[in-house]
């Protein structure tokens, strides 16, 4: 019976749906995340040299450990997992760390080798990285969850163009209408006054993409017969992993900034979830996060982290079940021991994913705007904090190559727009609303004026010419009207006319 009904929990994220409806809705999470999780594997391969078998291998191995990371993030056990509905995948943070690794000539064991260290390090550091919980009121959080939402519209807009700028037909009115027809369909479906069909318009639209796509010629399932049926992931099938001190503080750092993006996605699903999230909830997550990246490379995989595109899907269909999110772990182990399963989901055309997308991040960043508008700015620096930490997140999303000139572990952090607004924005709360010595009222001419009103008395006293000068009230013939204290009479008694 339990499998039929849904079941209520005291925490929203424990609700538990049919088992069938939360592996529908599961398998919604696995295609939306599905682009950016084979995308690490494929550059990451592609640089190493490797051929089509051996990337194949690589991406077989990214979905097997991401999908028993899911589980474990999003199930939990006691001290690993922050239980709620979180995704976890290959983090792209790492990549430029292990593109420089491969053409130091170190190849993949010391890629490898670097991760597993890495992980160990995050893993120590994550009890202590999450006692910055304080640090993160809704200011900051606001900040950080817009961010997120808006540094994956490029990721969007990339995808509606078709995902790769080499490929023949990037940016063609063909990709850019099968994104455009997806996204209108998402935005029809979400419309329907079905609750069950309106939370899966995410999924049916991608569905409706795709088929609107074979029949155009667009979709190429040819390759899904291809290659063995079942395959289990072989330890180090790239050989033993090899410790090098270089790679290993490299990709230090990147496990630095993946823990601070994951901190922020916890703090981001717990806020559209509406549950309460400390720091005790923090380091469970950021110890599976760690976990998984540690086991990652055993597994010929590399470093994980929440993926901020299903904090999206969350907000959108709000499926809020921390079990549904299980079940799209279940479908990615499945995807990882089936490469036949996983070239099927690969053959969904990037434009569809495309169209989808600019719904969900665009879902995220309006999350973020809508705390945002819980945060009291009469007579504090919070707009300051706001507006600073939101153009520096912004600064290597609309430029790039605005760090370039900077040491390589600089631009390892910075150069993710999430952890160059969570750094701004958890350093100027620091200074404006914890450190507060030197803070003056109205000491700026960023802090917001509060609201301004005149009461109806006034108005009532008041004549045709009254006006106010040099802070006096003034009747037309320019002679002063007195004021009278509180508790005076009621009206102001008029000055004799001449």
């Amino acid at each position: 019976m339990a499998s039929r009904t849904t079941t209520t929990a005291a925490r929203p994220e424990d609700e538990r749906l049919p088992v069938a409806r939360s592996f529908v809705y599961g398998l919604q999470h696995v295609l939306t995340m599905y682009g950016g999780i084979i995308a690490v594997p494929l550059i990451v391969g592609t640089a190493a040299g490797l051929q089509g078998p051996d990337i194949a291998v690589l991406i077989a191995s990214a979905l097997f450990v991401g999908g028993a990371a899911t589980i474990l993030q999003s199930w939990g056990v006691p001290f690993f997992g922050s239980q709620l509905p979180l995704v976890q995948g290959v983090s792209f943070a790492g990549v430029a760390t292990m593109l420089a690794i491969l053409a130091s000539g170190g190849g993949l064991p010391a890629v490898f080798g670097a991760v597993l260290v890495a992980g160990l390090v995050g893993l120590v550091l994550a009890p202590f990285f999450a006692k910055v919980i304080r640090f993160f009121p809704p200011v900051v959080t606001g900040v950080v969850i817009t961010t997120i939402g808006l540094t994956l519209m490029p990721v969007a807009a990339s995808w509606t163009l078709g995902g790769n700028p080499q490929a023949e037909g990037y940016g063609s009115p063909a990709n850019i209408g099968l994104a455009a027809l997806t996204f209108v369909v998402v935005l029809v479906l979400s419309k329907v006054g079905i609750a069950a069909v309106s939370r899966l318009s995410i999924l049916l639209a991608i569905v409706v993409g795709t088929l609107v796509a074979a029949a155009l010629g667009m979709a190429d399932f040819s390759g899904v017969g291809d290659g063995a049926v079942v395959a289990v992931p072989t330890p180090f099938a790239f050989g033993m992993p090899h410790f090098e001190i270089a790679a290993i503080i490299s990709m230090t750092i990147v496990v630095l900034v993946t823990m601070t993006e994951t901190t922020a996605d916890i703090l981001a699903v717990g806020e559209i979830v509406r549950t309460k999230v400390g720091s005790r909830r923090i380091a469970d997550g950021l110890r599976a996060d760690m976990l998984s990246s540690a086991v990652a490379p055993v597994f010929n995989s590399f470093t994980q982290t929440a993926f901020a595109q299903n904090v999206g899907l969350v907000a959108i269909t709000g499926i809020r079940s921390r079990f549904v999110v299980s079940a799209g772990g279940v479908i990615m182990v499945v995807l990882g021991l089936l490469p036949v399963l996983g070239r099927l989901v690969a053959a969904v055309p990037t434009p569809v994913l495309g169209g989808a997308g600019i719904v969900l991040f665009g879902t995220v960043a309006a999350s973020g705007i809508r705390t945002l508008a819980k945060v009291d700015y009469e007579g504090n620096m919070n707009l300051v904090i706001v507006a600073s930490s939101l153009a520096f997140g912004m600064i290597p999303i609309v430029s790039p190559s605005f760090y370039e000139g900077f040491p390589a572990w600089f631009v390892t952090i910075f150069h993710s727009g999430i952890s160059s607004a969570a750094i701004m924005a958890v350093l100027l709360n620091l200074v404006f609303n914890v450190l507060r010595a030197g803070n003056a009222p109205q000491s700026s001419v960023f802090v917001a004026r509060g609201a301004r009103y005149v009461s109806p008395e006034l108005l009532e006293v008041l004549e045709d010419g009254d006006r106010v000068e040099g802070g006096r009230l003034v009747d037309a013939q320019g002679r002063e009207v007195p004021l009278v204290p509180q508790g005076g009479p009621d009206r102001v008694a008029a000055p004799e006319r001449a």
